[in-house]
């Protein structure tokens, strides 16, 4: 089952991120990485600024969950939906829960939805592309990584953007 988080689920959620992004050591560069991977206090600014998450749910216990957020275009063009912080348990992978997240999360939205990852996170990327979504040029993942999210310089670097047919549709290269 696939629901929407609340603040009780905060803990559940945080352990989650931790766990899932465990496949990242070795495959992302070392100065990305940090244990945890994302403090409480970075996921809490994460709710702040607006991303919501979604849970697939066994038993009572959450086994995935991804996170949405609606970002307003500062260059007045398109507002976009922004795929963040997907993960799913390292004993569940492999199942189809994150599919089954990313089809719920894409049918809520009308807006063109981007996701971002790591170029090195070569597993995401094929996911993600298995599902519609294509790498984006590297000049414009530089400028969507700058125009849509918060992140540091190295982490535009090391990172890529994928973008859905409806984005690719209002943008063509």
């Amino acid at each position: 089952m696939i629901r929407s988080c609340t603040t009780q689920d905060f803990d559940q959620i945080h352990e989650i991120i931790n766990d899932g992004a465990r496949s990242y050591r070795g495959n992302i560069p070392a100065d990305r990485l940090r244990d945890p991977y994302m403090s409480r206090e970075e996921f809490q600014r994460e709710i702040e600024a607006g991303v919501t998450f979604w849970g697939h749910e066994t038993d009572g216990q959450f086994t995935g969950v991804m996170g949405t957020q609606d970002v307003d275009d500062p260059l007045k063009t398109h507002p976009v939906n922004l795929i963040r912080h997907a993960y799913v348990r390292t004993n569940a992978q492999g199942q189809g829960i994150g599919a089954q997240l990313l089809v719920h999360l894409r049918a809520m939205t009308n807006r063109p939805v981007l996701i971002g990852t790591w170029a090195d996170a070569t597993w995401a990327i094929h996911f993600y592309q298995k599902h519609g979504f294509e790498i984006v040029p590297t000049a414009e993942k530089e400028q969507l990584l700058r125009r849509f999210w918060t992140v540091p310089d190295r982490q535009i670097e090391t990172s890529v953007v994928l973008a859905d047919t409806t984005w690719r549709t209002l943008n063509p290269q």
